[in-house]
């Protein structure tokens, strides 16, 4: 088994940070490109029929997810030099597979909670979400949940 690039994808929660070690060690032991890329998705409010939000929400936490990124690429440089970091804006499982077609990944490391009731039951984790649509038909890379209790 080889792969030449692999993503992992962080919230930069306990779970992630496991999902990022074995994903460094997955690194070290293929010599793979490594890129780490963490998704936000601003809120939205509907009142009466249009969306609405009486202050900017988006500009703090788009600035603070990039701080958190940049602090995160510090640290895993040292881990692998040539590391490099992606942020993106929306659908957490949209946003982790999308970058990981246009960059050739060909495995995805993922952490999960664990977390159960009804948000899981109708939406499911977005571990799982990302393992789904990544087996679907004509995806050209693997999977893998890292799965570690938070």
């Amino acid at each position: 088994m080889s792969f030449k690039h692999t993503l992992i994808a962080t919230d930069f929660g306990e779970s992630a940070k496991k999902a990022l070690e074995l994903a460094i060690e997955i690194s070290r032991k293929f010599a793979t490109r490594l890129t780490l890329v963490h998704c936000w998705e601003p809120p939205s409010y509907a009142y009466g029929g249009g969306l609405y939000a009486p202050v900017d929400t988006t500009t703090p936490m788009q600035e603070a997810a990039a701080r958190h990124l940049r602090e995160a690429l510090i640290d895993l440089k040292t881990h692998v030099p040539d590391a490099e970091v992606l942020l993106r804006t929306g659908r957490a499982w949209e946003e982790i597979l999308a970058p990981a077609k246009q960059i050739g990944a060909e495995l995805i490391v993922v952490g999960t909670h664990w977390w159960r009731g009804l948000g899981h039951v109708l939406t499911g984790s977005v571990a799982a979400q990302v393992e789904r649509m990544a087996r679907a038909p004509g995806r050209s890379y693997g999977a893998v949940q890292a799965a570690y209790y938070a």
